[in-house]
């Protein structure tokens, strides 16, 4: 499959510890064919009371084997599961670099119930891939044919009977596990997928749940498809326990089959029948190593609808931009530091559109817009006019579908995204919370601040009675939105860099502490190039420009005083927006 591409060039990337554990494994398995033709053979030579160095040689070669195969086994498990984990590491590794950047288009596509079971549950079934999938096929044809080689020495017939036996248990007894069991892995990945989202579902709206008194039916769906889940993992298990029953009856009658060849063989004096239990033996030890091609269909099918499924969170047309830039951002590493003339950050969109996947209609069409050095500029308009849309595509959490991004003249594609992030002071309109202190919240980047200088910028956000020790519950439910809002600016105000991109960070404060807070704000980012998305025109008179938009269109641009004077979209929505605030007032 070519959504394993990635998973082979991991293996290839570990290929020393890959041939090692292949080296050891063919060495342990081996080693255990002779220790138990070894121990048989001296089982029946006891009968006709050898010599006594022949014992003493017997003894000591079967002491030997299974100090070479429990040093081989020890020497394969290490490096195979060693193996295992890195590629596992790097799967990890190259999904995360590519989910990244799609992340907000897939928010959008996926619940993230199905999304979690993806990240955590995909990605960790893929590391039964080189130890249940691609290990078993090769040791066992190594073992099996150093084996027949050894019995072809005693009888031609004995070789082409376990030829035959490793054909059935090789490809055979597989391919009937298989046809069982890919509809049955297919349900049931599917159903686990649905439970997590249906426990992702009430484990986020139980409040609600409850108040509306739907909390009772929930919990009756969730045992449903629990049970649902329970039955598809017994019936994929009970295939498992066929293919293995199937192994081992394939096993016992092939060592039926050399009982009798040689039973004959004896009679016919063809070889002695001191070596008939080194046969049995070498024959039953030899087939313990195709056990594992009993429940290789199984990890075969959950391997591939895994990689289908990451593969369909993150595929290759969505990211292929990003791809692109990533790979020239990686060259150039270019920066959004200040420079050496201490000049802030320049923006420039030139004829920029962009439309959601599964829309109808542009969320962007033909926009420019130009943020010089060091100033402030406002965009207001409806809601769904496009301006949140603006500011993922200067954080490179989208690419343009037309048009082009410059920073200081140079394209975006140019930018290392993870630099733009780094020196960016953001503030999206959600913004997470982690279970925590305050002061683990507001440092999320390791900044180094003291506790004064921190207490500070939460008294210019207008905090003035929180303590950086206060608790903070997970996605932060102990506070109100406008005590996210004041905390997700001060998080801002404590980062470095020359441009601040603030998506509505005062929407939910009322219009005094928005006020005081959006003073505070521009005196700290007073020579920083700042871009304030907004619902609210108040404040907007210390402004450079105000970007007004409208259905993904730039309809007006200027600064307060020109917008009024020219009485239009704007000086309309400035009117309504007193009217409103004269009406709360009376």
């Amino acid at each position: 499959m070519k959504e394993l591409a990635v998973l082979s060039k991991a293996m290839m990337q570990e290929r020393k510890d890959i041939l090692l554990s292949i080296l050891c494994g063919f060495i342990a398995g081996t080693a255990g064919v002779a220790l138990f033709s070894a121990s048989g053979y001296l089982i029946s030579q006891t009968v006709f009371a050898p010599p006594l160095y022949t014992l003493i040689v017997l003894t000591s070669m079967v002491k030997l084997l299974g100090f070479v195969r429990a040093a081989s086994r020890y020497g394969e498990r290490l490096a195979s599961h060693r193996a295992t984990f890195s590629i596992l590491s790097r799967l990890r590794t190259s999904f995360f670099a590519k989910l990244i950047p799609v992340t907000p288009g897939i928010l959008n596509k996926n619940r993230s119930g199905d999304l979690l079971a993806r990240i955590v549950g995909d990605v960790e079934s893929l590391q039964h891939y080189f130890l249940r999938v691609a290990y078993p096929p090769i040791m066992v044809v190594m073992v099996f044919l150093s084996t027949v080689l050894f019995t072809a020495v005693f009888s031609f017939w004995i070789a082409c009977l376990l030829i035959v036996g490793m054909l059935i248990t090789a490809f055979v007894v597989p391919n009937l596990v298989l046809i069982g069991q890919r509809k049955i892995n297919e349900h049931v990945r599917q159903q686990r997928a649905k439970l997590s989202t249906e426990v992702t579902e009430v484990l986020y709206g139980f409040r609600d749940l409850k108040v509306y008194g739907q909390l009772a039916e929930r919990e009756r769906q969730l045992q449903q498809d629990s049970a649902e889940l329970a039955t598809q993992q017994q019936r994929a298990a009970t295939q498992l326990v066929l293919g293995q029953s199937m192994h081992v009856f394939v096993t016992y009658l092939v060592t039926w089959g050399v009982l009798v060849i040689s039973a004959f063989l004896i009679a016919d004096g063809v070889f002695a029948g001191v070596y008939l239990a080194m046969l049995i033996l070498a024959t039953q030890t030899m087939f313990e190593e195709s056990a594992a091609m009993a429940v290789l269909p199984a990890y075969k099918l959950d391997s591939e609808n895994a990689a289908k499924r990451l593969a369909e969170t993150v595929p290759d047309q969505q990211n292929k931009g990003y791809d692109d830039q990533s790979h020239s951002s990686s060259k150039t590493h270019l920066s959004l530091e200040v420079d050496a003339e201490g000049e802030a950050v320049t923006i420039e969109l030139s004829h920029v559109s962009f439309q959601y996947e599964g829309e109808w209609r542009s969320a962007l069409n033909d926009v420019s817009l130009y943020l010089a050095p060091g100033s402030k500029t406002a965009i207001v308009g409806a809601s769904g006019s496009g301006k949140s849309t603006i500011l993922d595509l200067l954080l490179k959490l989208r690419t343009p579908a037309a048009g082009k991004i410059k920073f200081n003249a140079i394209s975006v594609n140019e930018w290392n995204e993870t630099n733009i992030w780094q020196n960016t002071r953001a503030v999206l309109q959600q913004s997470h919370f982690f279970r925590g202190t305050i002061r683990d919240n507001l440092l999320l980047s390791g900044e180094s601040h003291s506790d004064e200088y921190v207490q500070d910028i939460l008294h210019q956000v207008q905090l003035f009675n929180t303590s950086l020790d206060d608790s903070v519950y997970e996605k932060g439910e102990n506070l109100s939105d406008g005590e996210k809002q004041r905390l997700a600016l001060a998080r801002a105000m404590l980062r470095k860099g020359r441009l601040w991109l603030l998506d509505e960070p005062t929407s939910s404060l009322d219009y005094v502490t928005e006020a005081r807070v959006l003073q505070n704000l521009l005196t700290q980012a007073v020579e920083d190039t700042l871009l304030l998305v907004c619902h609210r025109l108040t404040g907007l008179e210390r402004m450079d420009q105000i970007v007004v938009m409208d259905q993904g269109q730039i309809v007006e641009t200027g600064s307060f005083e020109e917008l009024m004077e020219r009485k239009g979209y704007f000086y309309e929505m400035k009117k309504i927006e007193l009217q409103m605030i004269g009406e709360q007032g009376a």
